[in-house]
């Protein structure tokens, strides 16, 4: 299962980056991968309440890839962080399948109290560089959150987002060229 989940990673990565040059390449010197299995580890001591252990190994990967995961989060199949530096997942985060996230990236929250505070993302969600998404919110499957936009309110699937506060405007024409698409989806 490790080994299976690690090779659809490094071919995930390899569809998405277009510089990306071999499955080694990927496997050695992609952080925001390193960042994404070291969570899977995280959230495994979390999940057996060894949380002060799971803390230590996610600082302990912040320091040495830029990206910061808490273990609470919940992430699904096949995140991929491309470049990675500065991004920041919240602790009640919920990532679902095929979510790219570029440099910058901020799933936040906006309140200190102990409850869902951060962003749910649905199936296929792009997030641009340097874009802020906070609060207790949900941006649908296939939508794109365009670069440094700041996103506050709930958005359905098939959302194109921009601007500060970003506006949600519905996607009129999906593209493999924007972003990966399930061919059984036969868009």
């Amino acid at each position: 299962m490790l080994f299976a989940r690690t090779r659809e990673d490094v071919a995930n990565a390899r569809r998405r980056d277009p510089a990306a040059r071999s499955g080694f390449e990927v496997w050695l010197t992609y952080p925001g991968l390193h960042a994404v299995w070291a969570y899977r580890f995280a959230n495994w001591l979390w999940r057996a309440r060894l949380k002060l252990a799971a803390r230590v190994v996610a600082q302990y990967t912040r320091f040495l890839t830029g990206i910061e995961i808490h273990p609470g989060a919940t992430i699904g199949r096949r995140l991929f962080i491309d470049h990675g530096m500065g991004v920041v997942i919240g602790e009640t985060a919920e990532i679902g399948d095929d979510v790219l996230l570029y440099h910058g990236v901020t799933l936040g929250g906006r309140t200190d109290k102990k409850i869902k505070r951060h962003p749910t993302l649905g199936d296929h969600v792009v997030i641009g560089a340097g874009a802020k998404v906070l609060g207790p919110i949900t941006i649908g499957d296939y939508s794109v959150v365009g670069a440094n936009a700041v996103v506050l309110r709930d958005a359905p699937a098939n959302s194109i987002l921009t601007g500060v506060p970003a506006t949600v405007s519905p996607r009129t024409r999906l593209s493999v060229d924007e972003f990966y698409i399930d061919p059984a989806m036969n868009i």
